[in-house]
């Protein structure tokens, strides 16, 4: 379970890393959602279910969905603007 749970936080580090990294907004909402995925397997694996249910939805699916709408809202905005 050791080697398990070295990979999983290794993974999240990467993850991390990559959000921090990527410098084009959409693609780190991507990373942001793969990192709350390996997050809760994270989780998971340390056997904290209902946080890992939490991170699911909130780090995985809501947060990168309010980030997107809110680079759709201003690309939208900027298009306005212009014409």
């Amino acid at each position: 379970m050791s080697v398990l749970l070295a990979l999983l936080l290794l993974l999240a580090a990467v993850t991390g890393t990559c959000i921090v990294l990527v410098r084009e907004p959409r693609r780190q909402v991507f990373a942001i959602s793969v990192n709350g995925l390996v997050l809760t397997l994270l989780f998971l694996a340390l056997q904290a279910p209902d946080v890992a249910l939490s991170e699911l939805a909130v780090g995985t699916v809501v947060v990168p969905l309010l980030f997107l709408v809110a680079i759709a809202s201003v690309r939208t905005s900027r298009r306005g603007d212009d014409a």
